[in-house]
């Protein structure tokens, strides 16, 4: 198998018919075997009954479907996963990601001979909003992992065999799969690709999720936040020192002593506010170890079709 792309489902019912499609052009005009690998998380829309007939009607394409709605990194690792060609690529549904930019993405990664190859969105097409969130979140998640992330990156890419196998190896519950490849450490390059409208419909993700996952990477990749609140604390302590010991000398120098119950109590709220932030953070570290410990299934299969070697479902 030559190339192998992975898909995840959820949302875009419509747009299935269309990429299908347009990928079966490509790849058949890249003259390399394939397969196309659908994996459906539990779409609302019944994905899962359009997949079915493309798997009827198409032996390229691998119709998997999750048991339950696990979440778009985890119906990619599914997908990865099954996966067998030396080249995986991973896109969206949504035809955000243009399925002719596979050629380009699979012609610098043999001419530049690099081990993955990143789409980079030049312009987006997506809302003020998710831009500002993802350019947010990279600038932070950049200076927590003293890295250098570039928020016009994507998951739409290529990747060697080794890279994939490597990525699968990781079995963290909170991942992502461009700041996972990175951090391997292969021969990474980006190509700067055009970005299309949404096919259909709009994005699941909606501020809060953006907000909940951008906290569980950021947590579980990183420790720079425990040491922050380290930081904060000394900060703290060393500016109540020199307050006491202004009050101290105030007092000896005028004898006076110095009232003001409303700033008392502004600093015991201010005080109290920061250690439930500090608290707050060292409770998420806390949750997260306690869910990877479960060593809970990344994903659970509950069907698939097409797949001539890995017959039975697994439950990794």
């Amino acid at each position: 198998m030559d190339i192998s792309v992975v898909i995840p489902i959820y949302g875009c019912r419509a747009a299935l018919e269309e990429l299908h499609r347009r990928l079966t052009d490509t790849l058949v005009a890249m003259d390399k075997e394939y397969e196309i690998i659908l994996v459906n998380d539990n779409c609302p829309q019944n994905s899962w009954g359009v997949i079915q007939q493309l798997c009827k009607k198409d032996k390229h394409v691998v119709g998997i479907e999750l048991s339950r709605n696990f979440g778009q990194i985890q119906a990619i690792t599914a997908g990865l996963d099954y996966s067998k060609g030396d080249w995986v690529v991973v896109m969206d549904c949504d035809l955000q990601d243009r399925p002719e930019e596979i050629p380009n993405l699979y012609k610098k990664a043999i001419d530049d001979q690099l081990d993955a190859v990143f789409a980079r969105r030049a312009e987006r097409k997506d809302s003020f909003m998710k831009v500002l969130v993802s350019k947010a979140f990279y600038k932070i998640y950049s200076w927590a992992s003293d890295g250098n992330y570039d928020p016009a990156l994507c998951n739409f890419s290529i990747s060697k065999r080794i890279v994939v196998d490597n990525y699968c190896k990781m079995r963290e519950l909170h991942r992502a799969f461009v700041i996972y490849v990175k951090w391997m450490g292969f021969r990474i390059g980006t190509l700067d690709v055009h970005h299309e409208e949404r096919y259909e419909g709009k994005s699941s993700y909606n501020f809060k999720k953006r907000m909940k996952m951008a906290t569980s990477i950021l947590t579980s990749q990183s420790d720079k936040l425990i040491k922050l609140t380290v930081g904060l604390g000394f900060v703290v302590s060393m500016c109540s020192a020199l307050v006491i010991i202004g009050l101290i000398i105030h007092y000896f120098t005028t004898s006076a002593v110095t009232s003001g119950w409303s700033s008392i109590i502004a600093t015991i709220c201010l005080m109290s506010g920061l250690l439930m932030m500090c608290i707050g953070i060292v409770g998420t570290y806390v949750g997260n170890i306690f869910m990877q410990v479960k060593e809970r299934p990344l994903y659970i299969v509950r069907t698939v079709l097409n797949d001539k070697e890995n017959k039975e479902c697994k439950i990794l």
